[in-house]
């Protein structure tokens, strides 16, 4: 390949990033119309609201912004070791507009319990120090071909364990938090606080 080849090939590329990650004008945004929101929620924010025992926040390493809109899932696993498996308790949600989840929704047709997050490990027995399994699930796959990107991940999930009942300052509890540095091709995650 020559150097003439590789440089429209790379300019090719670029321009093709640039047009995704800023997408030119429609002819309806160039409206006078346009120039107000009509989204209300991109004027007011919601009123704040208490975080689950278990958040996570999604940071786009593409463009170096939040993975907004990106459908997360948390379920509890039960370990296979168990005589007598307990259901399935599954959450689901969708990053905001910084990438975050703060609060689950129980999913419809869940096995498990529609409690909580925090009912759930509140309910666990006082009388030991209880562990549980988790797994979060980001639907990665669908979201960057939404953006048409491609990506090498379907989904990603990170597992990690839980110890403790979720109550703040009890037994030494301190909040879970898994952030995900995301990139079509990689990713990486951390216990946050």
């Amino acid at each position: 390949m020559d150097s003439s080849t590789s440089l429209r090939t790379a300019t090719d590329r670029l321009s093709r990033y640039q047009n995704w990650i800023i997408p030119p004008p429609s002819p309806a945004s160039t409206s006078p119309a346009s120039t107000t929101s009509s989204n209300p929620s991109s004027t007011t924010k919601p009123p704040t609201m208490s975080r689950d025992p278990i958040t996570c926040h999604v940071l786009n390493t593409l463009t170096g912004t939040p993975a907004a809109n990106l459908p997360v899932t948390l379920t509890r696993v039960v370990p296979s070791t168990s005589t007598t498996p307990a259901p399935t308790t599954t959450y689901h949600a969708t990053t905001n507009a910084d990438g975050r989840v703060a609060n689950w929704t129980p999913a419809s047709g869940s096995e498990g319990t529609t409690a909580s997050v925090a009912a759930v490990l509140a309910a666990l027995p006082a009388d030991a120090d209880p562990v549980t399994h988790w797994a979060v699930r980001f639907d990665v796959g669908p979201w960057y071909a939404a953006q048409g990107v491609e990506s090498f991940w379907p989904d990603v999930e990170v597992r990690f364990t839980v110890r403790g009942r979720g109550v703040e300052g009890q037994d030494g509890w301190r909040h879970y938090h898994v952030p995900v540095l995301l990139g079509p091709w990689n990713y990486s995650t951390y216990r946050g606080s």
